[in-house]
């Protein structure tokens, strides 16, 4: 059983829109900023939702 990819988005858009102005274009900053403010247990989710964050910085595809 695998990881919805609309769930890492879902997770993405929520953590952008909070924090926003925290995040940068460093997956490693991210991953340390996504294991802060939320509660995700798996480094695997962590580490899918950290990338999917660090991709829409990149892309300046963010609000």
């Amino acid at each position: 059983m695998g990881i919805k990819p609309t769930y890492i988005k879902a997770i993405g858009i929520e953590l952008l829109s909070s924090y926003g102005k925290r995040f940068t274009n460093d997956f490693d900053e991210n991953k340390l900023i996504v294991a802060e403010v939320t509660t995700i247990d798996s480094k695997r989710v962590r580490n899918r939702v950290a990338g999917y964050v660090t991709r829409k910085i990149n892309t300046g595809r963010h609000s």
